[in-house]
């Protein structure tokens, strides 16, 4: 099931695409008390989708609704993962910009966070001008959302804790990333997690190796790898994470990004004012925002 988050005449819903994508049915009524919460939708486990698959409502043309973040405001952090692509470690290494290690690839996982308040949604715009530095850059990422939590879960019953899947822009102010040596400040401005366009139930992904992640900067395509090529994949990720935590229905783990982002080219080619950056993965969409 393809999953979104909607905004019609000012109200907050969650709702289901059709098969081709051009229509959405609203699905507040599952849950009336939280009408727009993906969070309790997503508690909800399969009694939630259960009910959206008998759910009768009417559908709406996509285009008469306002996509919003399938997760508005995450209950906590996102999870992150830094330098998960070999030709990525690689370039971030030979960029000047990595100050976070000596190793060109981790031998384990390297994970930071961003900020709830980072997250905005479809055609949203990216908020270039929070970043006093100049230096703002993409990363296309594939993100993975817990469905059933849980402490010390073995990878090989992590992908029983998966919900699904969505894409991610991990925006980054690249100067700041690197002055202050821990990633946090430079990946945490407002507004700088675009996500979406949709949640694709993880029934719809039955081998996420096999998805094609690729980026384009106004047209130009930028990043173009197999999530196969992650250093760390999806279970090892999930055992890693909670072995120390508790994660918790919807949290969201953001697994790194490919090879072709900014400062990877001499000289680095930073987003500007007026560029529109395009994330896509399959069958998930094509995340759009404009730069701000």
């Amino acid at each position: 099931m393809k999953l979104v988050t909607f905004i019609k005449n000012g109200k907050t819903c969650i709702g289901r695409l059709n098969a081709d994508g051009h229509a959405v049915q609203d699905l507040s009524s599952i849950i009336p008390t939280q009408p727009g919460d993906m969070l309790a939708f997503i508690r909800g486990a399969g009694q939630s989708l259960a009910a959206a698959t008998r759910c009768e409502a009417a559908w709406t043309p996509i285009e008469s609704v306002q996509l919003a973040a399938p997760i508005i405001r995450p209950s906590r952090n996102i999870f992150c993962v830094g330098k998960n692509y070999r030709e990525h470690a690689k370039e971030f290494n030979a960029s000047g910009f990595d100050s976070s290690a000596k190793e060109v690839v981790p031998e384990r996982p390297v994970i930071f966070t961003k900020a709830p308040s980072t997250v905005i949604g479809q055609g949203a715009e990216i908020p270039s001008y929070l970043d006093y530095t100049g230096s703002t850059d993409y990363e296309g990422e594939l993100a993975v959302v817990i469905g059933l939590g849980g402490r010390g879960i073995a990878k090989a019953d992590a992908m029983r804790h998966v919900y699904g899947y969505t894409i991610v822009n991990d925006v980054t102010a690249r100067t700041l990333q690197q002055s202050h040596r821990q990633w946090f400040i430079g990946k945490s401005i407002d507004g700088f997690c675009p996500m979406g366009p949709a949640l694709v139930t993880a029934d719809e992904v039955p081998d996420p190796a096999a998805l094609r992640l690729s980026t384009r900067v106004n047209g130009e395509l930028r990043q173009d790898a197999s999530v196969s090529e992650l250093i760390f994949d999806i279970p090892t990720l999930i055992a890693d994470i909670s072995r120390t935590m508790t994660l918790e229905p919807g949290d969201l783990i953001a697994t790194g990004t490919c090879a072709g982002v900014g400062i990877g080219f001499t000289p680095p080619r930073f987003l500007k004012p007026g560029d529109v950056v395009e994330v896509e993965i399959q069958p998930i969409g094509v995340l759009r925002n404009p730069v701000a």
